[in-house]
């Protein structure tokens, strides 16, 4: 999508498509050709391909070689979590479900009641773990926007000789991210969180770290991810990817969009929760609860007036449901089912944020004059 007419207020579930990204996708397209091709055409596919891999490359500090594309992040956290050699795993309770998933067995350690892991709790987790062990801590939170401690998660880890892998698909574009003094052996990207196309991701390895594939049948991405690349959306990734490493004002113009609207939000309704607001967040980033309103009546609410926001995370095939996150972080069901997240972005303006406070007040008002009503 472009930038969208309705106020559109859920970038962490994905950024609207940034222009300059819409136009190379359409130029791919147009050239066609697939990348393992030796014909003239097929080499031309090839360089779009490689370009992209050193956008994305330097968006994290990493090598070229060390980057491999995939079909969106949760692909690239489960391509870590699968095929990254380990005995034992240890994640954050916090962590989104394609890691969660991706490690039914691995012992969760919970977050502190600022959304933060506990690095104490890990210390313990990895005491007890089989070695070598392989650690995921997310860099920042997809539902809160906190952001996690990873180096000191991985500087703990490296005591016990595990290796560490970080999702870090929020983080571009909003903080900066280098995977060096992260000291993490894997991070994963996805396009469409920063303004390009859905359907692609990255997931980057650290100097030595070897991956299994999950996918076999042919030798691209240097054997690690068999199938015909995406070249078309590769190449809108590195755009997105190249747009991102500059996107310092883009960051401070939706951190006081963020600002504005939860001291709007405070002076309307006192009680209101900001989940996540103790700890360091992702500047675009609000997890809010209205007290006595559910979660699923505050989307539909917003909708209804042409606001798009989320409860929880938007990849649970449209279902509302209280957040894993916020009951690891010790919030109760009910407050848990009260919360939605808001989150700008590259295009979000100012009316966004009218916007969304006059649809989240008017139904708040409602709610609490029906309660007066039965409670007279």
């Amino acid at each position: 999508m472009t930038a969208p007419a309705a106020a559109y207020c859920d970038y962490n579930a994905g950024a609207p498509v940034r222009p300059a990204v819409a136009e190379e996708v359409a130029r791919a397209l147009a050239a066609g050709g697939n990348p393992s091709s030796v014909h003239a055409v097929g080499r031309a596919a090839r360089a779009t391909v490689e370009t992209a891999r050193e956008r994305v490359a330097r968006l994290v500090g990493a090598p070229p070689e060390r980057v491999v594309f995939v079909g969106g992040g949760t692909e690239a956290n489960n391509l870590a979590l699968a095929g990254i050699a380990h005995a034992s795993v240890v994640v954050s309770a916090i962590e989104h479900e394609s890691v969660l998933a991706a490690a039914p067995e691995a012992a969760r350690v919970a977050p502190r009641g600022d959304g933060r892991v506990d690095l104490a709790a890990l210390e313990e987790a990895l005491a007890r773990a089989a070695a070598p062990a392989l650690v995921a801590v997310m860099l920042a939170n997809n539902e809160t926007g906190v952001v996690q401690p990873v180096a000191e998660a991985a500087r703990l880890a490296r005591a016990y000789g595990a290796r560490v892998h970080c999702d870090a698909v929020q983080a571009p574009g909003r903080i900066a991210v280098d995977m060096k003094a992260l000291g993490v052996d894997s991070l994963s990207l996805s396009a469409h969180k920063i303004g390009g196309p859905q359907g692609v991701g990255a997931l980057v390895l650290g100097d030595g770290v070897a991956v299994a594939p999950l996918l076999r049948g042919g030798g691209q991405e240097r054997r690690r991810r068999a199938g015909t690349e995406n070249v078309a959306a590769i190449a809108g990734f590195g755009v997105a990817a190249h747009e991102a490493r500059d996107s310092g004002g883009e960051a401070l113009r939706a951190t006081a969009l963020r600002d504005r609207f939860e001291r709007e939000l405070r002076a309307r309704i006192p009680d209101a929760a900001v989940h996540g607001g103790e700890g360091p967040r992702l500047g675009n980033t609000s997890c809010v609860g209205l007290p006595g309103v559910a979660a699923e009546l505050q989307v539909i609410a917003c909708d209804l007036a042409g606001v798009a926001v989320s409860a929880g995370a938007a990849c649970s095939s449209g279902k509302v449901a209280a957040s894993h996150v916020l009951r690891a972080m010790g919030v109760g069901e009910r407050a848990a089912g009260e919360a939605v997240r808001v989150s700008f972005g590259w295009a979000s303006r100012d009316d966004d944020v009218d916007r969304l406070c006059a649809a989240l007040f008017a139904l708040y008002e409602r709610g609490r004059a029906r309660r007066m009503a039965r409670a007279a």
